[in-house]
Formats: structure tokens, sequence, C-alpha cells
């Protein structure tokens, strides 16, 4: 099982981000590829609501479902792909009646969803998005288009009174305060109108010419107008569509980013324009983000498992795993609240977002180590949140271990210890153009800094008595005011 996970996460990495090769060097030219094609919206509600969810900074992405009971990385073993391997079996076939059989086992009794939304409302999160449907098809939430969904009354959860789980974790949230958005797989690997049986499947794609057959295809268009028409209708408020599965897509915007793992040579259109301004009507000034498809329903960009090494000049948040997977898998590693915080902090330094990804096991619980973390780092936020949320990036952003936000007049200089960093420096240099008299202090406990001034800036010192117990932090922020 463990090789299974690592193989099989090692390739959708590959063939979902950017590119292999652009994990490593992001030089400013990268930076302007990967804003290449924003459009801004236009929409007066969409633009203050973005605005807003740009203040948010930090929200986490729960994924859930068939693959949760089966602690393997998502829908992917379906994927009749050469880099996907499926231990313990050599028929493709047995190997995808087993998976979706799996609805029959899947019944996350413990599932406490009140609980879910005080600890992600305890770890500093501003708002949650939960998996509607995977590329699977599994639906976790009772669309009234299809039987594979876990209210269907044949399958063990639907007795509980609470098995629309989606509708469930979505109220539970909005009273803690979240703002809440769906995920939602444009393809679907279980639906006859897309993987239709008639056809073997031979990859991500619909398993037929849709030209040939252009009233299939159309039923599935319409079959994903009518799931998401029923989602954004009878769940209550939200705030943000989130689209995966970006290959579905109008075959004219293929661009270079995507281009490896979009080769389906027809044109897969779903209308968003139909979709968005159908949702909207129910939706005033709901956020759509169609992942990586350049067009004004992408209303900000989604960096997948990265950071850009620059400043954007345009929304965007990082979705990252908090371990190894998007979804629970045995002996997986998480993060700790200091790399947590620090990731966060390289990321709104930039002016995005970071949005956590975590997910439940089989019985709906989380795992420990993961409340452990969001617990810390919640604790975090509750002292320093001033310098995270509602910030704006400011030159020179990440210098070091120094990133810079700014609210306001003041400035927040966020010094990151390396993990083996037993004491603070006894100086710690402050770049900021802030003229005049200066109030420089530690925001955890408002204690007054000396300083003295330098060329571009500040030096800033650290009593000796504060060294050790400041390493220990995931970070310390210095804030510097008139």
């Amino acid at each position: 099982m463990k090789n299974k996970f690592k193989l099989i996460f090692t390739a959708f990495v590959c063939v979902t981000t950017f590119s292999a090769h652009a994990q490593g060097d992001f030089s400013m030219e990268a930076n302007k590829s990967e804003e290449a094609g924003y459009i801004a919206p236009k929409d007066p509600l969409v633009k203050v609501n973005l605005e807003k969810w740009q203040g948010y900074k930090f929200g986490v992405l729960i994924h859930m479902g068939l693959y949760t009971q089966l602690g393997t990385v998502e829908s992917w073993g379906l994927a009749p792909e050469d880099w996907v391997t499926r231990d313990g079996y050599d028929d493709y076939y047995k190997y995808a009646t087993d998976y979706r059989n799996t609805k029959y086992k899947l019944n996350p009794t413990n599932l406490n969803s009140e609980k879910w939304a005080k600890m992600f409302k305890n770890a500093g999160a501003k708002y949650m998005i939960f998996t509607s449907k995977h590329h699977d098809g599994f639906c976790m939430y009772d669309s009234k288009f299809t039987d594979f969904k876990i209210t269907n009354p044949a399958l063990p959860y639907a007795k509980n009174p609470n098995a629309d789980v989606l509708k469930n974790v979505l109220d539970a949230s909005r009273k803690e305060g979240l703002a809440v958005g769906v995920y939602y797989s444009k393809p679907d690997w279980t639906t006859e109108n897309f993987w239709w049986s008639y056809y073997p499947p031979k990859d991500r794609n619909p398993t037929y010419d849709i030209k040939k057959f252009p009233e299939r295809w159309q039923s599935y268009v319409q079959y994903t107008q009518n799931q998401l028409n029923e989602l954004t209708t009878n769940y209550g408020k939200v705030d943000i569509l989130w689209l995966d599965g970006c290959w579905v897509r109008p075959l004219s915007t293929i661009n270079k980013k995507v281009e490896d793992f979009c080769k389906y040579p027809y044109d897969m259109d779903i209308n968003m324009k139909l979709i968005a301004e159908t949702a909207r009507k129910k939706q005033p000034g709901m956020l759509v983000v169609d992942r990586w498809v350049p067009s004004e329903y992408e209303n900000y960009l989604t960096p997948e498992q990265k950071t850009p090494e620059k400043p954007l000049t345009v929304p965007w948040e990082s979705c990252i795993t908090l371990g190894g997977a998007w979804g629970w898998v045995p002996n997986d590693h998480y993060k700790s609240s200091k790399e947590v915080i620090q990731l966060m902090t390289n990321i709104v330094v930039k002016g995005g977002n970071l949005l956590l990804g975590v997910g439940p096991d089989a019985k709906g619980e989380f795992d420990p180590k993961i409340e452990t973390t969001l617990a810390n780092v919640g604790k975090w936020l509750n002292v320093n949140g001033e310098a995270i949320y509602d910030t704006k990036p400011v030159a020179p952003y990440l210098d070091g271990k120094v990133g810079y936000t700014q609210k306001g007049n003041a400035i927040y200089g966020i010094y990151m210890p390396a993990k083996e960093e037993k004491e603070l420096p006894a100086e710690i240099s402050i770049k900021t153009d802030i003229k005049g008299n200066l109030k420089v202090s530690l925001l955890s406990n408002k204690q007054n800094l000396k300083t003295k001034k330098v060329d571009g800036g500040i030096i800033v010192t650290i009593p000796q008595e504060l060294r050790t117990s400041l390493a220990n932090q995931e970070a310390v922020v210095i804030k510097i005011s008139k």
C-alpha cells in the first residue's frame, strides 16, 4: 500500500501541476506565463467578494470519497494510464469493479461536522471547500441525477440522518462563520455519458468520439449543468464554486501549461458562461474557479503543490496538502505547524492564499496529528494573525528568513526560524522605507525593541533573554509603525 501510494501520487503531481520542470527555477518570466490569460471579473459583486477573499489568506480543502475507504490517492486508480499502478491487481476491470463497489463499505459513522467546523475555525481558517464529487463520479451529496451517491438507499450511510455529507459540512462550517466552497470534478469516470461502457477507457478522456456521438456528449454536458445547478441551488449560500479536471475545456483554451495532459482532439466545452450565469442568479457575487482554463470564469489562479518564486499581480491561491495526499492514506507524513506557518507566510508575502488539503479517514475522523497541527497553527494565528489576514505584499516581499506584509501604515517583518535554529540572532535586518520616528515591537507580546537606522531599513535588536524562546516559535513577527 505504501509503495502504491508513493508512485501514484508522484505521477499525479507531474501530470496535474503546471509541468514537472516548472517545479524548480521560477523566474519572473515564469510568473508572467502563469498570469497569462487571466481575465479580471467585471461583475461588481464578484469583484467585491474577490477582494474580500484575498484577505482571508487561509482556507482548507477537504477530500472525501470512495478513495477514503480504500486509503488510496483519490480516483486515479481508475485512470487507464501507464503511470498508474494497482497493487494486487492484474486485471483493470476487476480493480474498477472493486473500486466502485467500495460504495457498499463507505460508512463514516463517526463524522461530526460541528467538530470539524470548530477545528477549522480554531485553526484560523477563513474558508472551507468540500469535495462534492471527484473524478470517479461518486457524489458526497444527494444528487437527483445519479444513484452513484452516498445517499443511495442501498448504501449503508444513507440511513444516517446526516447522509447528505456536503449539506451537513457546509451548514456546520457556515455556523462557525467560515465562507464555504464546493469542489466539483468536471470529468466523471462512472457516468455512461462520459465513460460509455460500449468502448473501453483509454485514458482520462471520454471513451468515445464525441464528434461521432454528439447526442451522448450533449447528454453529458446537460448532466454536468444539472448537477452544478443543484449544488448552487439546494445547498444554501455558496461562496466559491471550485471546478477541477481542467482537461474538460474548450479546445481553443489549451495552452503550454496544460498541453502535456490535454491531448483530446475535440472541443469539450460544457458552457461555463451558462453555468456561471445560472449559478449567480441564486448566488450573486459567487466566485467561480474553473481551474487552469484562462477565461472570465477563473476568478483566481490555483497553483498546486507549489508556490511562485515572486509575487503575482493577480488573485491566487496555492493548494497544498498537509500530508502527501489530498485525502486520507495510511501512515501519511504530515507537515508540522512550523512548516505550515512558514509555508503560509511564503505565500501571503507574495499576495496569495494558502488552501491546505486534509482529509478524514473512512470513519469520518481526522488523524490526531492533523488535529494537533491545525490547533497549533490556530494558536499562532490567534496571536500573530494581524500580520497575515487582510494584508498586502510589500517589497522586498521575501528576503532571506524575513517575509514582509503591510496593513495600513504598519509593516510586518516575519522572521522564520530554521528547523535546527536554537536561538534567534542578536540583530535582524528589516528593509523598509518608512521615514521618521518608528515604533518597533514584537507582535506576540507588544514588547518594544531597540533599533538603529541603516541604508534601506533598520537593524532590530533581539533581547538575549528572548532569543531561545522565540526560536521555538513557528515564526516571529516584528511590527514597524509610526
